[in-house]
């Protein structure tokens, strides 16, 4: 019996330390996902952010903004097909430029950050002729402006929009929290979450209560 205290101290404060980390869990973020165009008009996740990527002519390039997870099989796609021809064929190709073309996908109200409309419910396309070392930033920024990023390079808005905030985590109840970025257009911060320092904290605690009643009851 003394043996398995301290033991189910322990198993306990597991439990509380998983509880406690819970909140990280998020649902998601609230941001610009960047999408490549792929073969039969399918989208693949960016593995570069817009300001590293270097599209070639011909290329079809992506913006969504959603709430969703920051990651390839779960983000929110452009909700348009990555047709070359359907956005670019009216424009002739030029001397010294490459054709770049654009699905911006402002996404759907119930996404939107509080107080403010999304712009247009369909998805925005736009042809981009520019220099052929251009990047897809500057390509959306010669079609789309104003353009607003924050201090780690995260594309936070798309012709002005949104106004506010930035790539904000979005706790299961819909509240977003000021917290760390999504990876997907720029680097994003590390480290434990307060929750599962708590939990670790918990843990410690109710072991240590375990290891000295034991103690105490074999006097």
């Amino acid at each position: 019996m003394r043996r398995r205290l301290p033991a189910a101290a322990l198993a306990l404060g597991i439990v509380l330390a998983l509880l406690a980390a819970a909140p990280a869990l998020a649902a998601g973020y609230r941001y610009w996902s960047f999408w490549d165009g792929a073969a039969g008009g399918q989208w693949s996740y960016a593995t570069q952010g817009p300001s590293l990527a270097r599209p070639a002519d011909g290329s079809v390039q992506g913006f969504r903004f959603a709430v969703s997870k920051d990651a390839a099989a779960e983000a929110a796609k452009p909700r348009a097909a990555a047709d070359f021809e359907a956005v670019c064929g009216a424009t002739a190709p030029a001397e010294g430029r490459k054709r770049v073309a654009l699905v911006i996908d402002f996404g759907v109200q119930a996404d939107a950050p509080t107080g403010e409309v999304v712009p247009q419910e369909a998805p925005r396309t736009a042809c981009a002729q520019v220099a052929p070392e251009a990047t897809t930033a500057e390509a959306l920024a010669a079609v789309a402006k104003p353009l607003r990023y924050n201090s780690a390079a995260l594309l936070c808005a798309i012709s002005g929009y949104p106004q506010h905030g930035c790539g904000e985590q979005i706790a299961e109840t819909g509240a977003a929290e000021a917290s760390a970025e999504p990876s997907g257009s720029a680097p994003g911060g590390g480290g434990p979450s307060a929750g599962l320092l708590v939990g670790i904290a918990a843990v410690a605690a109710l072991a240590a209560a375990g290891v000295w009643q034991s103690r105490r009851r074999g006097r």
